[in-house]
């Protein structure tokens, strides 16, 4: 039986208010949208879901309103298994939230207002430092202060913990901060942003994730959509390919993505598999509508990676 790792989330918990629509109003207009659905999410909080619906013992480290989503938010890591220990409410601050627009073709556009993450800072991770100690990996993003999460890189840096950056939204990134990070996991755009090369292609993503090797961090796995995702090391880079699945929203496909390959890894699947099975993770939770409620559980996706590998 493959070893339960247990997975430290530093990051962000949002509301996610999710309009599917035909089309973008113009400045001024107002139109119908098709339909509407409100759940739990942010990125932080989602790859924390996954790992623990992957069978990971995951707790967070987070902050959230002292708005009505405050308490829900945290009810919600209770009934998912999370342990919600160091998740605070902050006093006179929202909630984060994040109005999400899909068009037809599953694509979405996502407008995040961070609120009571902004609060989340270095101190706190101190607080929370001898659960931390305990991970067998430590998962960002960057829906939290940069501060905390490079300090939160250093703290695992110090203590030998496995740590994973996933820089997004995308901002400019200090490289310093991030060497010898075991695990920097942007998209496309993402990488597009921080490194300043286009990523069109799966050849564009070998370069831009050249660059990042050569910046100092040790790995980089640039998530590819429906072309699957490009894991570079210093020893050279390899595509893995995408599994094909009928996707109706890719809201949160990158959250399934992290969270469970953090999971993999953990249980001491070799890499490149950890990431063929993150591959088919992220592109099984494409097929439901929303980001949480879309992830699987490990009994539905091992039955599809037992039909599929």
């Amino acid at each position: 039986m493959a070893k339960r790792p247990r997975i430290a989330v530093v990051g962000s918990a949002n509301i996610d208010l999710t309009t599917f629509t035909n089309q973008f109003p113009k400045p001024g207009e107002t139109i119908f949208g098709q339909k509407f659905d409100l759940g739990f999410g942010g990125k932080g909080a989602n790859q924390a879901v996954a790992a623990r619906l992957c069978g990971a013992e995951v707790f967070m480290v987070a902050r959230v309103g002292s708005d009505l989503f405050g308490p829900a938010t945290i009810e919600n890591f209770k009934k998912q298994g999370i342990d919600p220990t160091h998740v605070k409410q902050v006093e006179g601050l929202s909630s984060g939230v994040a109005p999400i627009f899909v068009d037809p073709n599953g694509q979405n556009r996502i407008l995040v207002v961070k609120g009571a993450n902004d609060a989340l800072k270095p101190a706190d991770v101190d607080a929370a430092a001898e659960t931390l100690k305990s991970a067998d990996c430590i998962v960002l993003q960057f829906e939290i202060p940069v501060e905390t999460v490079y300090y939160t890189v250093e703290f695992a840096r110090k203590h030998g913990i496995r740590c994973i950056v996933n820089p997004a939204p995308a901002q400019t990134v200090n490289m310093g901060a991030l060497k010898d990070l075991d695990y920097f996991v942007p998209n496309e755009t993402e990488a597009e942003t921080i490194t300043g090369s286009p990523v069109k292609n799966v050849d564009d993503a070998r370069k831009c994730a050249e660059k990042l090797v050569g910046g100092g961090i040790r790995r980089v796995i640039i998530t590819l959509g429906a072309n699957g995702s490009l894991l570079a090391s210093r020893e050279g880079t390899e595509h893995v390919a995408p599994f094909t699945v009928k996707s109706v929203d890719s809201t949160g496909a990158g959250d399934a993505f992290i969270g469970s390959f953090a999971v993999f890894l953990g249980e001491g699947v070799p890499e490149q598999e950890a990431v063929r099975r993150a591959n088919l993770y992220a592109g099984l939770s494409t097929t439901g509508v929303g980001t949480q409620k879309s992830f699987y559980d490990r009994a539905r996706f091992d039955s599809e990676w037992a039909a599929r590998s």
